[in-house]
């Protein structure tokens, strides 16, 4: 599990417990980072769990029961929807905390209004954020065996039409892994930079609270 540094003098009631999933580590502690959210601490589950969302819930329930026994009283689940059924909605409602808002990271990334418009237009594009582009390998190319069988691209990717490439930072080695990644998939190429979207003000205001 990534943390995210936070001074060892900073009450534990004052601070605030971020549950994460691993594959927006990076862009939350950059958020914290550039706000001088000191008081945040930043643990996250597997990133790769993205690719097997059921894992997610049950492993959600005992990292809050982990904070509050050690003490936080301000949790903050760093998830969206993501492909858990509910399931997080549910614990939000249990616990009475908060998730990041929408129903993925490409919506939040996107910003959820954004990415709300467009969605409906864009039902045969397949989306890459830095990370998933960092690891095209390991959460793509692995998890389906298209190294082992490449004839199941035309299988699984048979409906898409594109890569939309979501960048959380302007980085010319990740555009052109991007861009690989399209040609490996046989998809046409489409590059946005987003930043970091909704994410930044759903992390300003759980540590706000």
């Amino acid at each position: 599990m990534a943390k995210g540094e936070v001074p060892s003098s900073a009450p534990l009631i004052e601070r605030v417990r971020v549950i994460a999933c691993g594959a927006i580590a990076r862009e939350v502690l950059a958020v914290c980072k550039a706000n001088h959210l000191d008081h945040v601490d930043l643990i996250c589950l597997p990133a790769i769990w993205h690719v097997y969302p059921d894992k997610i819930a049950p492993a959600m329930r005992d990292a809050i029961a982990k904070a509050r026994a050690e003490g936080y009283k301000r949790i903050f689940i760093g998830y969206a929807e993501c492909g858990t059924r509910g399931e997080l909605d549910k614990i939000c409602e249990d616990e009475d905390i908060e998730r990041i808002g929408g129903p993925h990271c490409y919506a939040f990334f996107s910003g959820n209004e954004a990415f709300a418009k467009i969605a409906e237009e864009e039902f045969t594009a397949f989306y890459l954020t830095d990370l998933i582009t960092r690891q095209f390998e390991a959460f793509v190319i692995e998890p389906l065996k298209l190294d082992k069988h490449p004839e199941l691209k035309e299988m699984v990717f048979g409906n898409y039409t594109k890569i939309v490439y979501l960048a959380q930072t302007e980085d010319p080695a990740l555009q052109e892994k991007a861009k690989w990644a399209a040609d490996y998939l046989g998809l046409d190429y489409e590059y946005r930079f987003t930043g970091y979207g909704d994410l930044a003000p759903a992390i300003l205001a759980a540590a706000q609270h």
